[in-house]
């Protein structure tokens, strides 16, 4: 069954490197073309991530940077990968394609100069987190004691998503900042975030929360993070079902889609170790739901919601 994944960090990882890194078959890379292959990913989005510690004179540059291994190691010599630009190019998909879609975790890097962003949209980002765990100039992030919603910049990036027809990623983002982005987005998600009633994480959206972006049009992207799972020591692929079963209670059956966080987690669920594993979940579903729900689990809900 066709997976759509809404995060991974592969290029993080690869830039980390250096460049050394092959996205092809670097065993060390979770979400590596051949694992891709064998998980039958048919889109996988791959986030801009700029570490905190980072100058912030040299952030922007390493999103360009990551940009550019995006070209250079997923791109390049690869056929097969289709660089996702338009919403209409999901449609036009081949059946030996996999398409590739930018975003960016977190504005840090554009500062205060809505120009980059606008640089970053052109380049081919098409959904934006306002922030990581921390502050920033548009909004606090889950790990900011302040807890504060969107900053008049943070508003001013939402419309220009609005604008743009860019998804506002509200995963990472502070509780004040998620409602603030409620208030406004036309295009909201949550790319990989678990239920906060399942295991209470600061990183996972309350029962309130989840409704809201099911009521605003909006998906939910369960994540493989095990600390996002379960309070337990080990994490199992029936664990992060109960999230999935929890959003569905809630009126989230058709709004719900997978955001594994690979390549940005040290640990994993068992039988989720990386994205050759995608179809360990799919099997699972499928005691419990229909073709049809699993089917949207995967991948369709995402493609009914598009933005238009």
């Amino acid at each position: 069954m066709d997976i759509i994944d809404l995060h991974c960090d592969v290029l993080y990882k690869i830039w980390e490197s250096k460049g050394v890194l092959r996205f092809n078959d670097s065993p060390e890379l979770d979400a590596n073309k051949n694992r891709l292959l064998k998980g039958q990913v048919k889109v996988q989005c791959f986030a801009i991530f700029i570490p905190p510690e980072l100058k912030s004179e040299e952030q922007f540059q390493a999103a360009l940077d990551q940009i550019d291994y995006f070209h250079s190691h997923v791109l390049e010599n690869n056929p097969d990968m289709v660089h996702i630009r338009n919403w209409e190019d999901f449609a036009s998909l081949k059946p030996h394609e996999i398409g590739a879609m930018l975003s960016l975790e977190g504005v840090d890097c554009i500062g205060n100069d809505l120009h980059k962003l606008s640089i970053l949209f052109h380049l081919g980002v098409r959904s934006v987190g306002l922030t990581w765990n921390f502050a920033n100039l548009a909004a606090d992030g889950v790990w900011e004691p302040r807890g504060a919603g969107l900053t008049s910049l943070g508003k001013d990036i939402v419309k220009f998503n609005n604008k743009h027809k860019v998804l506002t990623d509200v995963s990472h983002l502070s509780e004040k900042g998620f409602w603030d982005v409620m208030e406004l987005a036309d295009f909201p998600i949550a790319s990989h975030s678990n239920s906060k009633a399942i295991c209470n994480h600061p990183r996972n959206l309350s029962d309130e929360q989840a409704v809201a972006l099911f009521q605003n049009n909006g998906l939910i992207h369960v994540v493989y993070h095990p600390p996002f799972v379960t309070e337990k020591e080990t994490a199992h692929i029936s664990d992060l079902i109960l999230h999935i079963d929890h959003f569905c209670s809630l009126g989230g059956v058709k709004r719900i889609g997978i955001g594994s966080d690979f390549d940005g987690i040290e640990t994993h669920i068992v039988d989720l170790e990386n994205a050759s594993k995608h179809q360990n979940l799919i099997n699972e579903l499928l005691k419990y739901y229909s073709a049809e729900q699993v089917r949207g689990f995967a991948g369709q809900n995402f493609l009914q919601h598009l933005p238009k």
